[in-house]
């Protein structure tokens, strides 16, 4: 049975993940017309392996987690691995952006990355961290 439907592999590249991922999505009950289906399509993401974890947290009223892991707004997924390494997702991942959050969760899965090794030398070689933000539009 296809649970993501177009999305040929995506369910069978989160089947194969090694190493746990716990999605921590951000969501109010109030002024967020995108929350309910963020959460739809982050329940069938779960179902796709049981190396996957969903955990709701609401902006309001979990004050502690909201701020631990720096979230601003809402719809949002914190995607933590074995520890975190501040991948965030604002925003409902639908469409093409679905393969964003697919790529995220593999990463912190201990999957291969696609960096070639001259982006991967850049990368190792910074001195300080970086707040690196990629906005994408459907248009």
């Amino acid at each position: 049975m296809r649970i993501l439907g177009g999305f040929a592999g995506i369910e069978s590249r989160l089947a194969r993940l090694t190493d746990p991922v716990r999605l921590m999505f951000f969501t109010q009950t109030f002024d967020c017309a995108t929350c309910l289906a963020t959460r739809q399509i982050l329940d069938v993401f779960s179902r796709c392996s049981e190396r996957i974890t969903l955990e709701e947290y609401n902006l309001v009223l979990d004050k502690n987690t909201v701020e631990e892991y720096k979230i601003k707004r809402v719809p949002a997924v914190a995607i933590v691995g074995t520890e975190d390494i501040g991948i965030r997702f604002y925003g409902t991942p639908e469409g093409f952006e679905l393969e964003s959050l697919v790529e995220g969760i593999e990463l912190v899965a201990g999957q291969e990355n696609s960096l070639t090794e001259v982006t991967l030398a850049t990368v190792n070689a910074l001195e300080r961290d970086v707040n690196l933000q990629v906005f994408v539009t459907p248009t």
